[in-house]
């Protein structure tokens, strides 16, 4: 009989506690439940404006740029010899002032060195000489002349005068012309003047004060060229000789002036390849822009001829997986995105896009590397 009163107590015990639970049970469920941000798709990076993998990111606009006919070639900036001058002494001497400078822009006229030269001398000696044998060879023709007319002397003296003021008038014409090479006159001392031919800039000097000067020196005195006016010379391999010809578009890069072009066209195509090397000399003009100078290397690249537009891009933004190539495009400020793109061509430093890329995207160009390392670690 004692059991039903603890049966009945333990039943309404439960039923106390199940009314104490459901008021609980049902704050709960009116309670609103907390938003979950949303996941980060597994090809996109978000960084925050002050993370510092932000900072060490470089992003720059697409552009476009003539397409190239071929992959980038090494080059050399040479001189236009148009426009440069070898200048050498044409007569034996010795300096005694140098007027000119290596970086100095001359004018034509320009007086570069002075020498002491005997043989300018000689020459001017010659000169007055036969100038003064000319002159008394007009006397000694008027006066057989007037002979003549008077009946004292044949008509052959006359003759032989006339021959002899022939030969003094060659002999100083003659005298005259060596010392208008000279760029002197029958005037002028033993000191020879040396003058630059054309204006530019002296790129190279090889004579001082004191130094024995003569024609046939191995080197020049003086190079004086034109800077403006410059080549620049390919050796191109046979397998592209069918992508270049005379007046194509060219673009010069040089490693002083990074992320800046220069503007050329070919100018002449070498007559044979060299059999040593299966390439061919390519001359090109450069429009330098005050910039490059001779002797310097470059890469050279051979625009297409149908003058088409491409997007080029700088290897450090590519990141390759397997066969396939992706770069970092920014969307908005710090949401950065991974995609596919199909290359067309690419060289040593730069590739163009054929697929993937639009003109006017932001593109990660340095940091792909870091970006692409964060995906995988998300993943």
């Amino acid at each position: 009989m004692m059991r039903q009163p603890l049966l009945l107590a333990a039943t309404c015990l439960a039923l106390m506690a199940q009314c104490i639970a459901l008021p609980s049970l049902a704050a709960e469920k009116t309670q609103p439940a907390k938003a979950t941000p949303a996941p980060t798709p597994r090809d996109e990076v978000i960084l925050a404006k002050d993370s510092p993998q932000l900072a060490n990111l470089k992003i720059d606009t697409v552009t476009l740029v003539p397409a190239p006919a071929a992959p980038a070639l090494n080059g050399k900036i040479v001189f236009n010899e148009n426009y440069t001058a070898r200048i050498s002494s044409p007569v034996v001497g010795r300096a005694l002032k140098i007027s000119a400078e290596n970086g100095d822009s001359v004018k034509a006229g320009q007086v570069l060195m002075t020498m002491d030269s005997p043989d300018l001398g000689s020459a001017v000696a010659d000169a007055r000489k036969a100038q003064a044998e000319l002159e008394l060879k007009k006397q000694a023709f008027e006066r057989s002349r007037m002979l003549l007319e008077g009946g004292v002397i044949p008509h052959k003296e006359l003759e032989a005068s006339k021959a002899d003021l022939d030969e003094a008038a060659a002999e100083t014409a003659r005298a005259n012309a060596r010392l208008n090479n000279l760029g002197a006159s029958r005037n002028s001392s033993d000191n020879y003047t040396l003058r630059a031919p054309l204006t530019g800039v002296i790129v190279d000097r090889q004579v001082n004060p004191g130094n024995e000067v003569r024609p046939d020196a191995a080197s020049p005195l003086f190079i004086i060229t034109d800077p403006t006016h410059l080549w620049a010379n390919i050796d191109l391999p046979e397998r592209d000789l069918g992508k270049v010809g005379v007046g194509q578009a060219i673009s010069v890069e040089v490693d002083a002036y990074p992320g800046e072009s220069f503007t050329g066209k070919v100018l002449s195509i070498g007559g044979m390849i060299d059999p040593a090397t299966r390439r061919i000399p390519i001359r090109c003009s450069v429009e330098s822009k005050g910039k490059l100078k001779p002797e310097m290397y470059a890469r050279i690249t051979l625009l297409a001829q149908d003058q088409r537009m491409v997007i080029r891009i700088p290897n450090s933004a590519l990141i390759t997986e397997g066969l396939y190539s992706y770069v970092f495009v920014e969307i908005a400020p710090g949401h950065i995105k991974k995609r596919r793109v199909t290359l067309d061509v690419q060289g040593r430093d730069f590739a163009t896009v054929k697929q993937g890329l639009n003109q006017g995207e932001r593109l990660v160009t340095s940091g792909a590397i870091l970006l692409n390392s964060e995906l995988a670690a998300g993943k």
